[in-house]
């Protein structure tokens, strides 16, 4: 006869909830979550109250109304809306084309075996963007007054007055020069970190193969260069859509130079509905068109340097 089977009950051993893997995690994102609270706070938030402000009139003092999308009709209605649009087009494709081309220019000297002083040429070219832009600002502007040394050496060589703190185009080649001036340097230096990165055999094995400077610069170190060519364009063109300082103080010394047709750009055509006319509802709205259009140009931007990219590759193989 079979003896009967005794069943033990088992023990189930409670795990502790704060595990080794829990107390890593967990002591990662309290290391990470300073940067995600102050973005909350100073990023998220602020877009957020902007996209739901663009919707109602406010003058920052009395209670907000709600009108839906009046103010996106009423500055799309602005002709110093579109005024500002296409400064902003203009000084940026002239402030910022000829510098990429300058800055990848000197980025190539800078890191040429022929170059003497290299670290003091560094410094001297990085100088303008930590200048205080206002005081760059205050130069360029004697600069490029009436009787200033531009205008003289026009003068010099025979030329008649530009007149860059009034005139339509004079005051967009001043600003896209002080834009220029400033921030050649700092891409320049970016794509000298580029150019240091690639590899030095690549050189010299087109130097054995008979290419010249030009070959090498075409079929090694531009594609070789092209993240960096993207990230500096993408930053450039960015930076060009935000254009504030300048123009504001070059033009408003006067109290309203800054909005005159000839050197209004979309962040000083928005700061001035905001805190000159007290339409911030409206300025809201200008805020969101021109985070929109920065989204368009960024992605425009990454498409056609992709496509050059594709086409480079496939002549370079």
């Amino acid at each position: 006869m079979a003896e009967p089977v005794t069943v033990r009950p088992s023990i189930s051993v409670k795990k502790p909830f704060l595990t080794e893997q829990r107390r890593s995690r967990i002591t990662a994102y309290t290391f990470i979550s300073p940067f995600f609270i102050l973005f909350a706070i100073f990023g998220l938030y602020p877009i957020l109250f902007t996209i739901y402000l663009s919707f109602f009139k406010w003058d920052a003092l009395g209670p907000m109304k709600y009108v839906g999308i009046k103010n996106y009709d009423l500055i799309i209605s602005d002709p110093t809306f579109w005024i500002s649009f296409s400064n902003t087009l203009i000084m940026g494709v002239m402030g910022t084309v000829p510098q990429l081309i300058i800055a990848l220019f000197v980025a190539v000297i800078l890191n040429s075996s022929l170059t003497k002083f290299k670290k003091s040429f560094r410094i001297l070219y990085f100088m303008p963007n930590i200048t205080s832009i206002v005081a760059v600002a205050l130069v360029f502007s004697t600069m490029f007054g009436n009787n200033g040394m531009v205008n003289w050496l026009l003068n010099g060589l025979g030329l008649d007055n530009v007149a860059f703190n009034s005139g339509w185009w004079g005051v967009k080649i001043a600003i896209s020069t002080m834009v220029m001036w400033r921030w050649t340097g700092y891409n320049a230096i970016i794509f000298l970190s580029g150019l240091q990165s690639i590899p030095t055999d690549l050189y010299e094995a087109a130097k054995i193969d008979g290419a010249n400077r030009s070959q090498q610069l075409l079929f090694i170190t531009l594609p070789l260069l092209k993240p960096f060519i993207v990230f500096v364009t993408l930053l450039s063109t960015i930076g060009s859509l935000q254009l504030f300082t300048e123009p504001y103080v070059f033009l408003g010394q006067s109290g309203t130079g800054s909005t005159r047709e000839e050197g209004v750009t979309m962040v000083t055509y928005l700061y001035s509905e905001a805190f000159r006319n007290g339409f911030f509802g409206t300025a809201a709205a200008t805020a969101v068109m021109l985070f929109l259009i920065t989204i368009v140009f960024s992605v425009l931007n990454m498409i056609i340097s992709s496509r050059l990219g594709g086409d480079t590759g496939g002549d370079t193989a």
